[in-house]
């Protein structure tokens, strides 16, 4: 049985994930209004990542027992000064994620509860991947700059994203 207190963290990190498909989902619409195709594509499969995310701790709970609460979602960003500042927003975004996942596994460490440990590992592991991804989406906007070609072929491979 899960303690009352990792009970209501993970809840927390539920909204969390599902707040972070918002701000993608908030993000790809913005994208899609203003001619990145490509990077809108990116961002709704990042969307349903995170949806996934969301269901993975979810069903976590169910299998422990222990009592879903779902909380309320804000509404996203919905502007950007360009597509620069919509993936240094997502990186922002996925430290702060990885920061409620290291404080969650802290928790579960501290109440000695090793089966938590183990499935949140995997989160630990995945926002390690989360951030890179991104970081290497914002080294390809240092190579490319503000070339319109360039920018237009960095679109492009975002949008190849399966």
């Amino acid at each position: 049985m899960l303690s009352a207190a990792l009970t209501n963290a993970i809840n927390t990190q539920i909204a969390l994930e599902l707040s972070s498909g918002y701000v993608y989902l908030g993000m790809a619409m913005w994208c899609a209004e203003n001619g990145f195709k490509g990077a809108g594509h990116w961002l709704q499969k990042q969307f349903a990542e995170e949806q996934e995310h969301a269901f993975k701790l979810l069903h976590y709970l169910q299998e422990r027992d222990a009592e879903v609460k779902l909380h309320d979602i804000p509404a996203p960003k919905a502007e950007y000064a360009g597509l620069k500042e919509v993936f240094e927003a997502a990186l922002k975004h996925e430290e702060h994620v990885t920061a409620s996942i290291n404080k969650l596994y802290e928790l579960a460490v501290n109440e000695k509860d090793y089966a938590t440990q183990i499935m949140l590992q995997w989160f630990v592991d995945e926002q390690v991947e989360e951030e890179n991804n991104v970081k290497d989406i914002l080294d390809s906007f240092k190579m490319v700059g503000a070339h319109g070609g360039s920018m237009y072929m960095l679109d492009r491979s975002l949008g190849s994203r399966e």
